[in-house]
């Protein structure tokens, strides 16, 4: 009964997206009819394909690519295999996807892809069969010039590779640019594996400064211990923070003196989990969220904090590596209890920052160092982060509507501009 209520409660991802937008539009006193434009999908592409299995069965997949908008370039997304993938979910990680663009001042729209399935329980082949195929079926959307996924949840470089192959060969050269977060040794770029874990880093510098916040005082729990959960708590620790507790799907693990990071993320490629760790004592994910911390970072799905849990989280601060972690009725919560969050669009935005930078070095055929890449996402990220404070302070709003109304701005200024065709 208790499940049953539970899932009756929670919003849906694209109903919190479209709750976010019509807040910081109605601040933004938005015309009604560029309203109407912006709240919407542009394009969603549905596909159902076959993939011969290992024992010569054949299995049938469902897949999505939205495109929500794309007034200030081409569209960018990730794209994620998931059982639980919707195309409601796709649409509003569409959406966000524009606002973090818009967010961090570079010039593409918000896309999303994702495949419904479990690729833990796929062969390599099945793996990469079902990546090709599915690849070949939104083949009518991507290109260097319109749409450029990347990875996401379950997804990373191999996938891409194999994506960018098979849309090389769908157009008879070699297509680099098609998508970012490839390994280097087709066009990948420095810095890209770490880059949403740094940017969130570079932001969590810049708030714990304004708050005259010792790094070194300072205790992190991180939820989610995937690709980004793993390397921002390791980043944290680098930095002179102490991680006390860390989670992923099967469960997590605390210890309030501090974890050893490396050794844990040595245990989880060993054994598939964090639970089971030396020196630790295990927790739920529900626990996780309400232990006493200063940052609690949100890395794994939607809606993990909400209105039944919100009254109930402890950090004095919280930094979303993950996309819409918090929905709009925990906002109100947190932001009664003067618990400010670090939004979505502005703290995960490292990785599509990087993304371009990897698109544009694609483009030119010259490539750059990861110094260079780390020193220029961090100097995008600060200038974003203080735009959108100005934001916050001026309006007397929370740093996600700050956020929010920052890049609805931009992108509502690029379709006032470019018109409506035809």
């Amino acid at each position: 009964m208790a499940e049953a209520t539970l899932a009756f409660t929670l919003e849906s991802p694209l109903s919190m997206a479209q709750r976010q937008f019509d807040l910081a539009a109605e601040r933004l006193q938005l015309d009604p009819s560029l309203r109407a434009v912006l709240r919407e999908c542009r394009r969603e592409l549905t596909v159902r394909f076959p993939v011969k299995m290992d024992d010569g069965s054949l299995r049938m997949f469902e897949g999505y690519r939205v495109q929500h908008n794309i007034a200030r370039g081409p569209a960018k997304g990730g794209i994620r295999y998931h059982p639980a993938t919707t195309l409601d979910e796709v649409k509003a990680l569409a959406m966000w996807m524009t606002w973090k663009c818009a967010v961090v001042g570079i010039p593409f729209g918000g896309a999303k892809g994702g495949v419904v399935c479990d690729p833990k329980h796929l062969s390599r082949r099945e793996l990469e069969q079902m990546t090709r195929r599915y690849a070949a079926e939104i083949s009518l959307l991507i290109g260097p010039e319109r749409d450029i996924p990347a990875p996401d949840v379950n997804t990373d470089a191999q996938i891409m590779a194999w994506i960018m192959d098979t849309y090389s060969m769908t157009v008879g050269y070699s297509a680099p640019a098609v998508v970012t977060g490839k390994p280097i040794a087709i066009g990948g770029s420095e810095g890209r594996t770490e880059a949403t874990s740094r940017g969130c880093l570079y932001v969590l510098r810049e708030a714990a400064r304004d708050r005259d916040w010792k790094l070194d005082e300072l205790t992190a729990v991180v939820q989610g211990f995937g690709n980004v959960g793993a390397g921002l708590a390791k980043l944290l620790v680098q930095d002179g923070i102490r991680v006390i507790a860390v989670s992923d799907s099967t469960g997590g693990v605390l210890n309030t003196r501090g974890l050893d990071i490396p050794k844990l993320i040595a245990h989880k490629r060993e054994t598939g989990s964090v639970v089971g760790f030396q020196d630790s004592d295990r927790l739920t994910n529900d626990e996780l969220l309400e232990l006493p911390c200063d940052i609690l970072a949100p890395c794994a799905l939607e809606d993990q904090i909400n209105r039944l849990n919100a009254h109930r989280v402890r950090a004095r601060l919280i930094a979303e590596g993950a996309n819409g972690p918090v929905s709009p009725d925990a906002d109100l919560v947190l932001w009664d209890r003067g618990i400010p969050c670090l939004p979505d669009v502005l703290a995960n935005a490292g990785g599509v920052t990087v993304s371009y930078f990897e698109w544009v070095q694609d483009l030119q055929f010259f490539f750059w160092e990861e110094d260079e890449i780390n020193n220029r996402l961090e100097r995008v990220m600060r200038k974003a982060y203080r735009s959108v404070v100005e934001i916050a302070d001026r309006h007397k709003v929370d740093l996600r509507t700050a956020a929010q109304m920052l890049a609805i701005g931009r992108v509502a200024e690029a379709t006032r501009i470019r018109g409506i065709y035809p």
